[in-house]
């Protein structure tokens, strides 16, 4: 009999426990990804609470409103309550790499938004020093090359994000119109500093390294429940 720890049902019970961190007749912060993904399902369950969301993605924001929950713009929602959002490798200070579903840019919007930042993860994602899940880097097209020679520079070794559509390979667009740079080879031990050098690079638009503004509260699903972690 497998012991492998069934990844859905983790997911789905930090997305449960992030409940608890939604405020009556707020305006809530919702992110992107399979485990935000069980969130937005139990956001829904109780939507009559909910004044209305703040997605970071197209995706995520078909999701909400197919549930019933009306989806505002950031410009026009003033002050966000609560931001929930996953990680692809989070550490237990609670910094995060971000980007794996190419929304990192609007996800770090949104979070420097929102008074609080809950990042929903199962034990899979917990890390001590973040690299190992390669970087995304959300860069302007004509920057693609001029960043990834920047980025060898800093140690790391960029790929562009590509998909396969209608037989051929393509690049992937963010919602932006931008496109992504996976940076592999780092081993991030100080990640608020790697953070800035790699935004100050010309034609970056932001990398998926969530350090300045990390999670405040970390819900993991572990096999034995869901722990919480605050900084």
């Amino acid at each position: 009999m497998s012991t492998k720890p069934d990844q859905n049902g983790l997911k789905a019970a930090a997305a449960k426990a992030a409940v608890a961190y939604v405020p009556d007749n707020a305006i809530i912060g919702v992110g992107t990804g399979s485990t935000v993904n069980f969130f937005i399902d139990e956001l829904i369950k109780i939507r009559d609470r909910v004044k209305a969301a703040v997605s970071s993605s197209d995706a995520s924001t078909a999701r909400l409103k197919a549930g019933g929950i009306d989806v505002m713009a950031l410009n026009d929602a003033g002050p966000i309550a609560v931001y929930v959002d996953g990680a692809d490798e989070v550490t237990k200070h609670l910094a995060m790499i971000k980007g794996g579903g190419a929304a990192l840019t609007r996800e770090k919007v949104v979070a420097a938004a929102s008074d609080k930042f809950v990042c929903v993860a199962d034990q899979s994602k917990l890390v001590d020093i973040l690299g190992k899940f390669p970087l995304p880097v959300e860069v302007i097209p004509m920057a693609r090359s001029y960043v990834a020679r920047e980025l060898v520079k800093l140690g790391g070794h960029p790929e562009w994000r590509m998909r396969e559509v209608d037989g051929q390979m393509r690049a992937v667009v963010t919602d932006n119109g931008n496109w992504i740079l996976d940076v592999h080879g780092f081993s991030i031990v100080n990640p608020p500093l790697l953070e800035t050098e790699i935004n100050q690079i010309p034609g970056v638009v932001t990398n998926g390294i969530f350090a300045r503004r990390c999670a405040d509260v970390l819900l993991l699903a572990t096999t034995d429940g869901v722990e919480k972690r605050t900084r």
